[in-house]
């Protein structure tokens, strides 16, 4: 069943059965990353048969937001194993950068988002992003939180970045830069 009505107070359970409110900073990071997750998976769908290999990639970054949700959605011990990011997680997303920062001009300006549909989205993506660094940069003030967590949702909107100016340049339209 879908619905449990267990929220219905306002509480919902983080992974291990504590009952935390719904606007409890951890809900808030986890939910902000369920949202990035969302924006992901639009973004890979409009790249889909344009961009194969981006469109891998970004299938990539939705599981691995997964886990993150996962991670981040864990309070305490729980007498499973959790899934864990890939050891070379953020190393692989660096490497994806540095590729596609190799077929772009040379970064001289403040861009401004749009271009192309696609690059656009990836903009609304890296923004949401950007958002759900900060509750974990937050959330981390109050509790331990796994350092590589940080670092992948850190350079995902670098790499989100990048991605909407390669997006732009492939397709042979224009950045609009700020001046």
């Amino acid at each position: 069943m879908i619905y449990t009505k267990t929220g219905d107070k306002g509480t919902t359970s983080l992974v291990g059965g504590t009952r935390v409110p719904k606007y409890h900073i951890r809900v808030e990071a986890y939910g902000t990353v369920d949202e990035l997750n969302a924006h992901v998976g639009l973004l890979a769908e409009m790249v889909k048969d344009s961009h194969p290999q981006q469109y891998a990639d970004l299938k990539e970054v939705q599981r691995n937001l997964f886990v993150v949700q996962t991670l981040l959605a864990t309070e305490k011990e729980v007498p499973f194993t959790l899934p864990q990011l890939p050891a070379d997680a953020v190393e692989a997303m660096e490497h994806r950068i540095d590729d596609l920062q190799a077929l772009l001009p040379p970064f001289r300006s403040f861009v401004i988002p749009g271009g192309t549909l696609p690059s656009a989205q990836c903009h609304v993506a890296r923004t949401v992003c950007r958002r759900a660094e900060r509750c974990i940069v937050k959330l981390g003030t109050e509790a331990t939180v796994d350092p590589q967590v940080a670092c992948y949702v850190n350079r995902l909107s670098d790499y989100l970045f990048v991605l909407s100016r390669h997006l732009v340049v492939s397709q042979g339209a224009e950045e609009s830069l700020f001046q």
